[in-house]
Parts: C-alpha cells; sequence; structure tokens
C-alpha cells in the first residue's frame, strides 16, 4: 500500500512515497522535490568470504529521458558515469557510510535512479534524502535518518536549496549532510567567504536538516522494516590482553619512526611477528577462525595508541604540536617548455601541477542531465603508484581521483580573471609525486604556483591545509596538517582552501555520529592560521602572477566583427580560414557573436593572421578606389577581387572609354587592375568600373605635380 509523507523547504514540497515501486528491495523510496523526481533503492546481501571491510556501494544513475532526450551514443543507451555522477554518488556514500554497525559486512547497494529533473530542485539532494529515507524503512542495520540540504548566499542572505537563478548569483555553494544531532559532512566552494559566515551557513543548514531527518524518523515509525539483529564477532577478554601484551610496547616504538616508509615497515613487522606467535600458541582450528578479528585488534592496538598520546600527551607520530604544520618547500619553472609549473612539497607530501593554455576550441563540453555547458578551466588529479612506494595497474580516474580534482577545480576557480579578460581555456594537472596525507591540498597549492608561474593573472594565490580530530570521551585534539597514518586513525578529515581573504572551498568528513559546531569553529580558526602560513611560505618563492604570460605560452589576440561578415572570414567550404590557418600557422575560433580568437605559437604569426581577418571583413565604400585582382573573364565583363573574399563585377562597358569588342583585349586572369567601386546594388553585388579609376588616379596625379 502506496503512503506519502511530505514537507515544505524553500517553497517546494519535499514529498516521500513508498510501497508502490520497487518493492522487492529492503527499502525503496520515490522522492519528488518540485518536478525533480528520483526512485532510490537499498538492497543488502549476505556477506562474502574474505571481506574485512563495509563492503557499500552508492550508484546515482542519471537517465536522459529524464529531460526528454534520447541518448546521442551510438548504441542509444546511457554509457558510463559522467564525472557529475560519480560526484554524487561520493556525497550521498560519505555520510551515511560511518553509520553502519562496526564490523558489519553485508553488501549493501544504493541506487539513486533520475526519473526527472528540475533545473530549480538540485537532484543530488533530493538523492541522498532518499538514500537516507530507503535504509532508515529498511531492514539493514543503519543509525540514521540523516539528511542534505543545500545552502546559497546571495546579497548577504543566506538561502535554503537555492533555485538555478538564486546559485548563479550566489558567492557560497555549500551542501550540509547530518543527523538530527550533529553535522556529519560539507562540502563548499565559496567567493572567499568567511569563516563566520561558513560556520552561519552551516548552522542554518543543520535547522532543516532536523525537520528532514524528523519526517524520515515518522516514516520509520509507521513503515519501517524491523532491523536486523546484527551483533559483531568479538574477541575474549583473555585473546584481547595477549594481543595487548605482545603487541603494544613494539607497536608504540614502530609508531614513533618519524620516516613514512620506515615506520610502516616497522609497523608490518610487529603485525607480522605478532600473528606468527599467535599462530604458535592459538590452537590451529580456534586461530583459523579468529584469524580475522585477531589481525583487528593488532590494528585496535596501533590506533589506541595513536589517539591516547595525541589526546594525553599532546605527542604525535612525527612528533609536531598539534598546530604545527610539516616543513614547506616550493619551486616554480621546474619544467622546460610547459606554460607553467609549480612544485609543492610538504613533509612527505610532494605535487607537481603542470599549467597548459588553450583556445577557446579546447573548453570542455559537459554534457548530461541539462543544458549542455562549456567548462573553460579544469584541474585534474593524478594519484600514483610510486607516491606510496607500491604497484598497481596503471587504468583511467577513479572516484577518489574525480572527487579531488573537483575539490581543487573550486578552490582555484574563485580566483581566475573573468573569460573576458582572459580567454585561454587553462588546464592543470596535479601529479602525486609523494604521499603521507593532504595530497589534494598540496595540489591546490602546486596549481596557485603554477597559475602564477605562468602568468596567468589570478585574483589571489590559494591554498589548502588537512585538518584532523582525535576525540576521546570529552577530550580533543584538532590536528592542523594531517598525514596519511593520523588520518587514517582520526575521526574527522577537514580539508579548507582559500586565500588570505577567506575560504574558496570546503570538504568534510566526520568519521563518528558528528560534531559540534564549537569543534568546527575551532578547526576553522586553526586551519586559518596555518593556511596563512603556508600562504607566506609559498609567497617567498613568488608572490604573484609575473607580468607577462610565459613565451612558452600561445600568443592570443581577440577581435570583434560583425557577424553577418563572419561568412567572409569562413569562405565558400571553409576556404578562406583554412588558407589563414595554412598561412599564418595560428588556431582560429569564431564565436556566434562575432567574437574572433587567434591563438599562435608566435606573436608574428598572430599578427598576420589578424590583418588578414580584418582585411577580409574590412567595409567597402562606393567611391573609394582599389587595387583588384582579375579572378574570373565572362563575355559581358570581367570579376574582379578587391579585398580578400569580395569580388565585383567590372563590366565590359567600365574597362575603357572606347567600345571594346572582347574583354581580353584589356585584362586577363590574374591582373591586377585599378578599379573605383561605382555601386553596391540591393542584392549586395559590388559593380566596379576601370576607367572611371584611371581617370581619377590621372587627376589626383595632375593635382600634384
Amino acid at each position: 500500500m502506496e503512503k506519502n509523507w511530505s514537507l515544505e523547504v524553500n517553497s517546494k514540497e519535499m514529498n516521500f512515497s513508498t510501497g508502490k515501486l520497487a518493492k522487492q528491495a529492503n527499502g525503496s523510496v520515490l522522492v519528488n522535490y518540485g518536478d525533480t523526481s528520483i526512485l532510490v533503492t537499498a538492497t543488502m546481501s549476505e556477506p562474502r568470504e574474505g571481506v574485512d571491510f563495509l563492503p557499500l556501494m552508492v550508484n546515482y544513475e542519471e537517465r536522459v529521458y529524464a529531460i526528454g532526450k534520447i541518448p546521442g551514443s551510438v548504441t542509444r543507451r546511457e554509457g558510463r558515469p559522467r564525472d557529475r555522477a560519480t560526484l554524487f554518488a561520493r556525497l550521498i556514500d560519505r555520510p551515511l557510510r560511518p553509520l553502519f554497525p562496526k564490523g558489519f559486512r553485508h553488501d549493501i547497494q544504493i541506487i539513486a535512479t533520475v526519473l526527472s529533473v528540475d533545473d530549480d530542485c538540485d537532484p543530488e539532494i533530493v538523492a541522498m534524502n532518499g538514500a537516507s529515507a530507503a535504509l532508515a524503512i529498511s531492514d539493514i542495520p543503519f543509525a540514521g535518518p540523516i539528511a542534505g540540504v543545500k545552502v546559497g548566499l546571495v546579497d548577504g542572505e543566506l538561502i535554503i536549496n537555492p533555485g538555478e537563478e538564486a546559485c548563479e548569483n550566489s558567492s557560497l555553494d555549500l551542501m550540509v549532510a547530518g543527523t538530527k544531532e550533529a553535522v556529519l559532512m560539507v562540502e563548499a566552494g565559496a567567493d572567499q567567504v568567511s569563516e563566520e559566515t561558513m560556520l552561519d551557513a552551516i548552522e542554518v543548514a543543520h535547522e532543516k536538516i532536523k525537520e528532514i531527518v524528523k519526517l524520515q524518523e515518522e516514516m520509520q515509525s509507521e513503515v519501517g522494516r524491523e532491523k536486523m539483529d546484527f551483533t559483531p564477532a568479538e574477541l575474549s577478554s583473555e585473546k584481547k590482553n595477549l594481543v595487548w601484551d605482545k603487541t603494544e610496547e613494539p607497536m608504540r616504538k614502530a609508531i614513533f619512526i618519524k620516516d613514512k616508509l620506515a615506520r610502516e615497515r616497522a609497523m608490518d613487522d610487529v603485525k607480522d611477528k605478532v600473528m606468527a606467535e599467535l599462530a604458535e600458541e592459538v590452537p590451529e582450528e580456534e586461530f583459523s577462525e579468529i584469524k580475522g578479528l585477531l589481525k583487528e585488534e593488532i590494528e585496535n592496538v596501533s590506533k589506541k595508541i595513536i589517539r591516547t598520546e595525541i589526546v594525553e600527551n599532546n605527542r604525535r607520530p612525527d612528533e609536531r604540536k598539534t598546530d604545527e604544520i610539516r616543513d614547506i618547500s616550493c619551486e616554480v619553472s621546474s619544467i622546460p617548455r610547459v606554460h607553467g609549473s609549480g612544485l609543492f612539497t610538504r613533509g612527505e607530501t610532494q605535487t607537481l601541477t603542470i599549467l597548459t593554455l588553450g583556445a577557446s576550441s579546447d573548453e570542455q563540453t559537459l554534457f548530461g542531465l541539462g543544458e549542455d555547458e562549456k567548462k573553460s578551466f579544469m584541474h585534474h588529479y593524478n594519484f600514483t603508484p610510486f607516491s606510496v612506494g607500491d604497484t598497481w595497474p596503471l587504468r583511467g580516474p577513479g572516484r577518489r581521483e574525480i572527487g579531488h580534482g573537483h575539490l581543487g577545480e573550486r578552490a582555484i576557480k574563485q580566483v581566475l580573471p573573468p573569460e573576458e579578460e582572459f580567454p585561454y581555456t587553462i588546464r592543470l594537472v596535479s601529479e602525486v609525486l609523494e604521499s603521507n596525507g593532504s595530497t589534494s591540498q598540496a595540489s591546490i597549492c602546486g596549481s596557485s604556483l603554477a597559475l602564477m608561474d605562468g602568468g596567468v593573472p589570478i585574483e589571489k594565490p590559494v591554498a589548502g591545509i588537512a585538518m584532523g580530530l582525535i576525540k576521546e570521551q570529552d577530550e580533543i585534539a584538532i590536528l592542523s596538517d594531517i598525514q596519511g597514518l593520523e588520518d587514517h586513525n582520526g575521526d574527522m578529515d577537514f580539508k579548507v582552501a582559500g586565500t588570505e581573504d577567506g575560504i574558496t572551498a570546503l570538504q568534510m568528513d566526520i568519521k563518528i555520529e558528528g560534531i559540534s559546531k564549537k569543534i568546527m569553529s575551532q578547526a576553522l580558526e586553526q586551519a586559518r592560521k596555518g593556511r596563512l602560513h603556508i600562504l607566506e611560505e609559498m609567497k617567498k618563492v613568488i608572490a604573484e602572477p609575473r607580468p607577462e604570460l610565459s613565451p612558452n605560452a600561445p600568443s592570443m589576440q581577440t577581435l570583434t566583427i560583425d557577424p553577418e561578415k563572419i561568412r567572409y572570414v569562413i569562405g565558400p567550404g571553409g576556404k578562406m580560414i583554412n588558407k589563414i590557418i595554412d598561412e599564418t600557422g595560428a588556431q582560429i575560433d569564431i564565436e556566434d557573436d562575432g567574437t574572433i580568437y587567434i591563438l599562435s605559437d608566435d606573436q608574428e604569426g598572430g599578427e598576420e593572421a589578424r590583418k588578414m581577418i580584418e582585411e577580409l571583413t574590412k567595409d567597402v565604400e562606393v567611391g573609394e578606389i582599389y587595387n583588384a585582382t582579375v579572378k574570373k573573364i565572362m563575355n559581358f565583363g570581367a570579376f574582379a577581387e578587391i579585398v580578400p573574399g569580395k569580388e565585383g563585377l567590372i563590366h565590359i562597358s567600365e574597362l575603357a572609354d572606347y567600345h571594346v569588342n572582347k574583354v581580353e583585349d584589356i585584362v586577363s586572369v590574374g591582373d591586377e587592375v585599378p578599379v573605383k567601386l561605382i555601386e553596391i546594388d540591393d542584392q549586395d553585388r559590388l559593380n566596379l568600373s576601370r576607367i572611371k579609376a584611371i581617370k581619377e588616379l590621372e587627376k589626383q596625379e595632375k593635382n600634384n605635380s
């Protein structure tokens, strides 16, 4: 039996219904918000042997029928997910994952199928709330519900779930997810927004989240299935004590080895030695049954040591203070021939970012559910196996690479010059060369260095820092510039990027059941101080963009012509534009509004292309004299080109001041002759006169002598 629940969010009804569609899933909810409609299902299967993690899969499935179109592929089917769909799937996954029971190993799949899209109602918001509702009413163990909303900032006013027009004018694009008690996830892009404004926006979001969670709790109480009884397997106290006795002291020594690779080897050696000893002491059959739990308990020992030392003794694995940043090194112009480069090293994390500038034709076209968009700025992030001293097959970018690349893009985009002032397509590629935590933020720092090195007139440099949290009962420690070990064993990954004036991007993931506003405020302030320190280190190498573009970058010239004259530049069958490209080597992009971009590897080629275009589009005037080239002979006259791409007729009667029997008696193809433009008829045909031009030139010569 179908049931419905609704509430109002930003003057639009958000409706949840269940009991009609996809009834064989563990949980199924259809969410309608405006004209956006998404079916979300949650399904669970039995655990697979050997799985020692939570196998949660989130799929965000876009269907082109949602906007009334047929896919443009050969098969006329949807293909692999776009980056946008991958990012939405990550957004849904992140706040849900920490709310499943510890030790739960059943496969869980959440599929959000986009049925209809309303541009004023963001589908990712609808999908996230639907995912939580589907889990809440299912029998899958889940410590939710959660809810998610967006927040915009327009003219100083915070707006929940802003529509399309409001988004275009907003200086903040914030997404917040959480339970009724606390915030679990934050994702934001911002135009140098202050920490105070960001906190206010998160607080406003959380108030609306509480309302949506309350509605889901009503759904759960009315139609929710009884949750599956799950009790995680656990070692006996005797076995736990045995593991701790063998592990604690050698593991403590290993953890506080400063070098990352040496530390990891030492920790692995301890684990292997302890497991070997346990295999000797525990009966074989019992050992086989609890082997996974023994390994987990060894991990618990190292985790407890790290967390206790930080909270109680203010001692981090590399002996830094909680607010101390690792040593920073910056370089620019490290790579020859590229348009700009920035090498950023922070401790044992290192990224190399390369800048490439291109023409408008190099823009990325984003196809999807909505209007196709052009993207003139791209940041791509590549995580290499050698960065962690490992090997694995090199394939296309995964969810992590796409997510980190997008975060860096949001951080840098805010300070780029307007396209009308800097009409290049900009691509940044960040190669991770060493990894020990916070590579996404290092890529942002490297990107700023590369842009300034290339002479791109960014408003201000941007730096990023990753913050961590250790929370033991009422004791907390907020960590600046976390390394990999602290990220793995901590309770929060809080990435903040921005300029000296404010935040440009923010991403927060909580591994516990939420944090308070007070902790967020402390983390943001500590991050601000860390960011300013990093910016100062970057400024020691390059403080602002170089005054000129890199000599390796292509020359860009822009001119505007009457759109009606575009056909003269292109010519019949592309003849004229191909001629310009062949003779000058320039790349030419023409917009529908008559804007022409000329991209050339050298200034001379660009100037020559510009002159040729100006000649082609130059207005011709009646009464002017031109030096014309005869192109074709007819029995009634000759056709001559007066400017590139424009031809007129010299009628036989206008060739000479006497009777001409044959046109060929006066001119031949290829001859250059003076002509006067005597008429442009109502069909834009040009009528020329050779004899009038000769007489006028003779008169001018006589007057000058």
